[in-house]
């Protein structure tokens, strides 16, 4: 069974990125080099702050929605910092 993730990372700016992925240690090391969203590069280096687990990539994808939606003191409150 695949884990479907959904995670943040707080980029070198202080901005809140999130996405989804299969491997989140991959992930963030490709957002690290630049490999990432566009979003990220050029905010480097970015620091995991938050993860989510879901059994399924359906509902991984509509939780990275929610979060999306938040807005920062949301977002703050999400990752407890």
């Amino acid at each position: 069974m695949t884990n479907h993730w959904v995670y943040v990372i707080k980029c070198d700016d202080g901005s809140f990125y999130t996405g989804y992925t299969t491997d989140v240690e991959r992930r963030v090391a490709e957002h690290d080099t630049g490999e990432g969203a566009k979003y990220t590069r050029g905010r480097t280096p970015v620091e995991l702050i938050h993860t989510e687990r879901f059994g399924s990539k359906s509902a991984a994808m509509s939780r990275e929605y929610e979060i999306k939606q938040l807005n920062r003191a949301q977002k703050e409150k999400l990752v407890d910092y």
